[in-house]
């Protein structure tokens, strides 16, 4: 059955390109609006040809695309590969081991197909949703170290400004008030360098630890950075193990191994607390964690607010008793890896199977302080939130941290066409890319950009002792943008044809666009040119129009 299936989504992925230039022929005779429309929704069927999906029109994420070339959703292949299959379901390419246990979300495609449904939500009629991204130039300054902190890496650095107006002890998101620094408060996605920047934009304050909070407050935010290997993170929730159990007396600073079971104190029972009340707790992924899908290839990334519905103790896989808490995502914004446009929505939670062994188990019984509004269709919080304890950090006059200013954005007239032809830019030579190559670690370059970045290097190199031949060692070539090595993949890169002929079918759209509005411009000319003849004439031949010019000469 599955198999039938697949070979009926093979089939109509086959059309895709006859399809789209039947389209492209036929939008000659649509108005400006009806080009915008089809334009959009040509885009999105040709991103969503999915071969595992069951549902055409379910498409949160996308995975990097195999070494064949076809892309495919992250729960599909999950699926695909969870039943043993390891070759693609379009052409029967055997999937590399390291892809299918570590899949990759291309982030470039995720973000283009949220552009293009934004911009069809906004046409179908509601306010427009602004998509935000923050640029190079307008990211933070890096934190402040010494001399003696730069030649030991960040051990002794010291934290910079902290560039948001709320206190260290504030739950929830940061809004844009609170951001005199960009005036867009600190976005879902974003990502920092490291930690201590991360630090000075407030989501997530310690530099080590993974939980911020109070034992008497709660908890206002976690970080996942594969500290504890009981972690199972499932993007939309995860399980997180509370801190302690480890002995880091003397200079154990480091040490991973369990000798003490946990308890709700301290750090743990701060999140316990958080989940009694219901409030929102921020979360940031570290690409440390390198046993999630979900983490960020590099830096840390700020990945929305979440809710914990149960927290319990059980035993670890080291075998002593960990504390461990259930998150579930509640952010009004879509997360980084999926491609929705919408945030969140109340879910039904997991079937977590370690309850049955567990032991403390805590569960809220009333109802949380941040919940989701049927009236307004938002999460917002529903009791007032916690009083904070802490003042707000600032430079100059007291009276600056009580005053929060209205920020107005500035709303760029730029059409879609042009941002998504944006984001499909070549990370070398930063233009739209010209037959793109997608490599296995899902970063996207030309393919001369990505041959011309190893050209004269060999595969190979020979290894020899006097007269004795050694083997052949393999070089390493890694990815411009990361470390992974892609030696394997350049052997034999194959073109991302989807995503060229997506790129070339928005190519296509932009130049026709233009040339339309050359001609209504020419148009307009000729018209006015034709005008000033007749005007002159009339006035030549027109004697009312004489009298005054001849009057003003006798006087």
């Amino acid at each position: 059955m599955w198999d039938q299936a697949v070979k009926t989504e093979t089939c109509k992925q086959r059309s895709i390109t006859s399809r789209l230039s039947i389209i492209s022929n036929d939008r000659t005779d649509d108005s400006s609006e009806g080009k915008k429309g089809k334009s959009e929704t040509e885009f999105l069927y040709v991103i969503r040809a999915c071969a595992l999906a069951q549902h055409m029109r379910d498409m949160s994420d996308v995975h990097s695309r195999t070494p064949c070339g076809h892309n495919f959703c992250l729960k599909c292949f999950q699926r695909w590969i969870g039943q043993g299959k390891r070759t693609c379901a379009y052409c029967r390419i055997q999937i590399p081991p390291k892809m299918a246990s570590q899949p990759r979300i291309n982030s470039t495609l995720v973000i283009a197909i949220r552009m293009a449904r934004m911009s069809r939500s906004s046409n179908a009629g509601g306010a427009p949703k602004v998509y935000h991204f923050v640029h190079n130039q307008n990211r933070p300054d890096k934190a402040y170290t010494t001399e003696r902190a730069k030649r030991a890496g960040k051990a002794n650095a010291c934290s910079g400004k902290i560039f948001v107006t709320v206190p260290p002890d504030h739950f929830g998101p940061i809004p844009a008030e609170n951001d005199p620094e960009r005036n867009m408060g600190v976005l879902v996605g974003e990502i920092w360098e490291d930690r201590l920047a991360c630090r000075q934009w407030g989501a997530h304050l310690p530099h080590v630890a993974g939980i911020a909070g109070q034992s008497t407050h709660g908890s206002q935010s976690v970080a996942l950075s594969g500290g504890y290997i009981d972690d199972e993170d499932h993007g939309e929730w995860f399980l997180y193990t509370g801190s302690g159990g480890r002995d880091l007396s003397g200079n154990k600073r480091t040490n991973k191994d369990q000798s003490f079971d946990q308890k709700f104190d301290k750090m743990n029972e701060a999140l316990r607390v958080s989940c009694l009340k219901g409030y929102p707790v921020r979360v940031v992924r570290s690409h440390k964690e390198k046993r999630s899908s979900y983490a960020p290839e590099t830096g840390v990334r700020y990945d929305g607010v979440y809710r914990i519905e149960k927290c319990w103790r059980k035993n670890g896989i080291q075998g002593f008793k960990v504390c461990r808490y259930l998150f579930v995502r509640c952010d009004n914004e879509p997360a980084p890896w999926t491609s929705d446009v919408q945030g969140d929505r109340p879910r039904p939670l997991p079937v977590i199977k370690e309850l049955k062994n567990a032991i403390d188990i805590t569960e809220r019984k009333g109802s949380p302080s941040w919940d989701y509004d049927e009236e307004k269709s938002c999460w917002m919080w529903k009791k007032p939130p916690p009083v904070s304890k802490k003042r707000v950090a600032d430079s100059g006059d007291p009276e600056d941290s009580k005053v929060i200013r209205t920020i107005k954005r500035q709303r760029q007239n730029v059409s879609v066409r042009e941002k998504l032809l944006k984001e499909f830019s070549c990370q070398i030579c930063r233009k739209v890319m010209v037959y793109p190559i997608t490599t296995p670690c899902a970063h996207n370059f030309c393919k001369a950009c990505l041959e011309g970045a190893f050209a004269g290097q060999s595969f190979t190199r020979q290894r020899g002792q006097g007269r004795r031949t050694l083997r052949v060692q393999k070089n390493v070539m890694k990815c411009p943008s990361c470390i992974i090595d892609i030696a394997d993949f350049l052997q034999n890169p194959q073109v991302n044809r989807e995503l060229m002929g997506v790129i070339e079918s928005l190519q296509r759209q932009a130049e026709e666009e233009k040339m339309d509005e050359n001609s209504e411009g020419c148009s307009e000319e000729i018209d006015d040119a034709i005008e000033q003849p007749d005007l002159v004439s009339d006035a030549v031949n027109d004697p009312i129009a004489e009298e005054p010019k001849d009057e003003s000469q006798k006087a």
